[in-house]
């Protein structure tokens, strides 16, 4: 009771500051802009898809005027951007959709209308609209000036588009910015720098998300863009985070207010008062606030929601008393081992360690199980004001014996690791199957994951925090290793291709082939006569008319070369070479041999 006391100054000061819910009942105008039908680019197919369900969406949820249009050139979106801004200039809420291609050069971001060419990269200026021209469109707005985007697509005009300036930078998907204007947001459906993805059915999980949670009846804006994150990065398997750029105030600013039963008849709504008590203790988020919580509401449904936040602190308490027991551990059984202490203290020592390592794993299942039940349990009280806002007290409370186990969210501990491996994947440090099965080569992944980004995440299991801190990378952060023969071509490796007349060395380069070496081969041994027609190493038998009884050696060798090839083809030899006899000449022996005296000569006829 003494704690409630000492609360209760506390609790009050919170009421006073956030228990007031806002309900603009201002004039609220929307302008939706899809393109599909490109003319100097594939065609899109959701753009106008989603177009259709944001406008039926904002229409429903009470705006004062929806534009909606589809399938703009350039000069016809000016015009609309014009229009429209005469509208918010009495406006509280204004809010710009758009569907279709966007563009970034040199940090700035353009939408594109269906009749652009883009031939060069300076033609964005001419052909496009800024991001900048839209902002001024609903920069009048009193209270909100929301734009958003998902036009986080891949350039369509990239592979054509020429360079005038080599340096002039065309980035993927869209750019970060920060508005300067107060009370703006800028929702991307990707992440800057990202693209983003159209989905297998007619609408994009961008737009199927923001139908969904955008126009939720008291709904701070913020927290409706944190829904549409998740389901989007559920639906796409951790592969598009949506996000939003700006600020706004501490006061909650709902799209749609929520509706106020009549003031005729102010009948007190218990349940809206716990409500209220609940959303308090949250922001203390203390165990002695919901302690005094729970002495104040002992029963009903915000009554299980506070034990599980109470079940939350205990499990954070308890996983950070065994992280300090398992470090504790550890330290003694390494200090046995430095002083040589006897082995069967050692063993203890060991044996201590290894169970408050285990009883660490367990309390950190534990703290993850319970953070991802209260997560799930936050969202309850909002849903439950958007569906039953003015619902009579006996309707509206739940019994003591709400089911506290259907809060628990649809995240299991596969899931988890299967989130975990995906992410690690998609940073280069992880290349099997995302299975969900946290197993050896899964840890080996998260441990270079920390080796390159300099972490220091528990590799043993999967957690929300090891997903976090993996998805908060935008781009590779385990460098790529390709086998011998391939080399790294972005994320992929490709197989090295050498040209003709050079091979790949054991260094992964190509280079120049060696000329090979002849093979050694016994020189040739000179006969003095080789004709068929004779007798092997028989001497020739020059007559009177050579002057040669017996001639052996070179003269011999070269006077029987002249004879074998008197038919034609001869040679005609010297000491200063040989080259082939003249057309219409003849060799003919004149004896003799050795240098400056030639055995042979040419006669010509």
């Amino acid at each position: 009771m003494r704690n409630l006391l000492r609360l209760c100054p506390l609790l009050l000061a919170l009421a006073l500051l956030f228990g007031a819910e806002p309900a603009f009942a201002g004039k609220r105008v929307a302008l939706v802009l899809a393109n599909s039908a490109y003319q100097h680019a594939p065609s899109l197919t959701n753009p106008v898809n989603d177009g259709s369900v944001m406008a039926k969406t904002l229409k429903d949820a009470g705006f004062d005027i929806v534009d909606s249009r589809h399938d703009l050139s350039a000069l016809e979106t000016r015009r609309v951007l014009r229009d429209f801004a005469d509208a918010t200039r009495d406006a509280d809420i204004a809010v710009v959709y758009y569907a279709g291609h966007g563009i970034e050069v040199e940090g700035s971001n353009y939408l594109i209308p269906v009749d652009a060419r883009l031939e060069r990269d300076t033609d964005v200026y001419d052909e496009a609209l800024s991001l900048d021209r839209v902002l001024v469109a609903v920069e009048p707005a009193k209270q909100l000036r929301l734009v958003i985007l998902d036009a986080c697509r891949d350039n369509p005009f990239g592979k054509t588009m020429k360079r005038t300036v080599a340096s002039r930078g065309i980035g993927r998907g869209l750019a970060q910015v920060e508005p300067t204007s107060p009370n703006t947001l800028i929702a991307y459906s990707a992440k800057a720098g990202f693209t983003a993805q159209d989905g297998d059915g007619a609408n994009s999980p961008f737009t199927v998300a923001l139908s969904k949670h955008l126009t939720t009846p008291g709904l701070d804006v913020r927290r409706a863009f944190g829904f549409v994150r998740d389901d989007v990065l559920k639906s796409t398997g951790n592969k598009q985070e949506p996000f939003v750029y700006g600020s706004l105030g501490g006061d909650d600013v709902p799209l749609v207010p929520v509706k106020v039963a009549a003031a005729a008849s102010p009948v007190a709504n218990p349940q809206a008062d716990i409500r209220r008590d609940s959303e308090l203790a949250l922001q203390v988020g203390n165990r002695a606030a919901w302690d005094a919580f729970l002495a104040q509401h002992p029963d009903g449904f915000y009554s299980s929601l506070a034990k599980l936040q109470l079940e939350k602190i205990g499990a954070e308490q308890a996983h950070a008393a065994a992280i300090e027991k398992a470090k504790q551990a550890e330290a003694e059984r390494d200090r046995l081992a430095a002083v040589g202490a006897q082995k069967d203290a050692q063993i203890k020592a060991a044996a201590d360690a290894k169970a408050a390592e285990q009883a660490q794993l367990a309390a950190q299942k534990a703290k993850e199980q319970a953070q991802q039940q209260a997560a799930a349990a936050e969202q309850q009280p909002v849903n439950l004001a958007a569906a039953a806002p003015s619902a009579a007290p006996a309707s509206t409370a739940s019994p003591a014996g709400t089911n506290v186990a259907s809060l628990t969210p649809a995240t299991t501990p596969a899931d988890l690791s299967r989130s975990v491996q995906t992410e690690l994947g998609r940073v280069g440090c992880f290349s099997g199957q995302a299975d969900g099965n946290w197993n050896t080569s899964s840890q080996r992944s998260l441990s270079q994951f920390n080796r390159y980004a300099g972490t220091k995440l528990d590799v043993k299991v999967a957690s929300t925090d090891a997903l976090d801190t993996v998805k908060s990378k935008p781009s590779r952060v385990c460098p790529l290793v390709c086998e011998h023969g391939f080399k790294a071509d972005g994320d992929k490796c490709t197989r090295i291709v050498c040209g003709d007349g050079y091979a790949l060395n054991d260094d992964n380069e190509c280079e120049k082939k060696r000329a090979a070496k002849p093979t050694a081969s016994k020189p040739a041994t000179s006969r003095r006569d080789d004709s068929e027609d004779r007798p092997a190493r028989q001497r020739p038998q020059i007559g009177a008319a050579g002057g040669l009884g017996g001639l052996g050696g070179d003269a011999a060798g070269i006077a029987t070369g002249a004879r074998r090839a008197s038919g034609g083809g001869q040679v005609f030899c010297t000491n200063g070479g040989c080259r082939p006899v003249n057309r219409g000449c003849h060799l003919e022996y004149r004896g003799g041999g050795g240098p400056g005296n030639d055995a042979n000569a040419e006669v010509c006829n």
